[in-house]
């Protein structure tokens, strides 16, 4: 029996990395039986068939998991969303940094498109978010604009890359690495969102580290506690301490850290705003699956 990690899954194959060679494997039935699914980012331990061939034994703890797209033992995201083509959407943007946060992986905010967008005006847009704390980084990979920059991110780390569809990150790996010649589409400017150009999730050796390219996805859903969601944003976490009741949602309760931040101007009204719209949505999903 030998150990490795699940680096990509294809038409009910694993392929296993063990020892710098790639095993095409099976999972055992028990897996089924249990409910459990292999992930790519799974460690697991594996038998060999023959010197290519093997079955799946067993899978080891995971620190995370996403489940679209299906991946686990994520390190950081690299949250791809463009300044033009489609527009930066930050109420997704919002929505993809309550998730990433929640399941305690770190995001890094990348704006792909650059060279489309007046420079200006997109680093005002994110202003707010680096006076929060976060990493963003901006990109063209049409002009090779901070490519450079963000090579460095994924040394000994695995590394999802996501964000809504039409974005560029098929381009952006490309750009990475011109070896990869990864499948892209033009925009379809009838429907204002990409065609979904990648059809499976794989790690891909980039930099001494590992690169999920993922399909793309425009829709998330907040399966999580009203309370989860206050403490989802790193920045509201810890003005969360601060709040004078414990639980505090930051919505009607009073001697709120994070209303008063808003107020004060340190969080933006706009990221606030966003927060109390999924903060409604999680209450819902909430009361319909408790009734």
């Amino acid at each position: 029996m030998q150990s490795g990690r699940i680096i990509k899954a294809l038409s009910g194959f694993y392929y296993v990395e063990s020892e710098e060679k790639i095993y095409q494997c099976r999972a055992r039935g028990k897996f089924r039986k249990n409910d459990q699914t292999p992930l790519v980012g799974d460690f697991c331990e594996f038998s060999i068939e023959n010197e290519v061939e093997g079955y799946i034994l067993k899978l080891l703890p995971r620190k995370n998991a996403l489940v679209r797209p299906p991946i686990c033992n994520v390190d950081q995201a690299l949250l791809v969303f463009s300044a033009k083509e489609p527009d930066l959407n930050t109420l997704l943007l919002n929505r993809f940094l309550i998730l990433i946060e929640h399941l305690h992986i770190e995001p890094l905010i990348c704006i792909s498109k650059m060279d489309l967008a007046v420079q200006k005006d997109v680093h005002q847009l994110m202003f707010p978010y680096e006076a929060a704390g976060y990493r963003v980084y901006y990109v063209s990979a049409q002009e090779n604009q901070g490519i450079e920059e963000i090579k460095h991110l994924f040394k000994k780390k695995v590394t999802v890359i996501t964000g809504q569809s039409g974005v560029g990150k098929s381009s952006l790996l490309n750009a990475l690495d011109i070896h990869l010649n990864i499948e892209t589409n033009e925009i379809s400017k009838a429907l204002g969102r990409g065609k979904h150009t990648t059809r499976h999730v794989e790690l891909l050796k980039m930099y001494d580290g590992y690169v999920a390219d993922t399909p793309g996805f425009s829709s998330l859903e907040l399966t999580m506690e009203p309370i989860e969601l206050a403490h989802s944003y790193h920045d509201f976490e810890e003005l969360s301490q601060l709040c004078k009741f414990r639980g505090c949602l930051h919505d009607s309760e009073p001697y709120c850290a994070v209303k008063e931040a808003v107020t004060d101007e340190r969080i933006s009204q706009e990221r606030y705003e966003d927060y109390l719209s999924f903060l409604k949505e999680t209450k819902a999903l909430k009361e319909k699956k408790y009734g």
